[in-house]
């Protein structure tokens, strides 16, 4: 598993409403740093929780899809398949 990298959502305890976007090689050391705070954009809605994660072999199509999910088109994909 150490060669994938992950495209992530993460959904906010505090304000359920809120997610975010993110693209990884280590799921559980990023979610660290989100919580941490070590991520100004996520810092004010602490604490997050792992809400999904895709697995790509590839960097490339990882990013691709991470900036898909960022458009409007893909926040509509994921909020009707995710």
């Amino acid at each position: 598993m150490d060669n994938f990298h992950y495209v992530y959502r993460l959904r906010s305890l505090q304000v359920p409403t809120q997610t975010y976007i993110g693209l990884t090689k280590n799921l559980r050391l990023r979610l660290l740093k989100h919580n941490e705070g070590g991520v100004p954009h996520t810092a004010k809605f602490r604490p997050w929780t792992l809400d999904l994660a895709i697995a790509f072999p590839s960097r490339d199509k990882a990013a691709a899809f991470e900036a898909y999910l960022k458009t409007g088109s893909g926040r509509e994909f994921a909020r009707r398949h995710f």
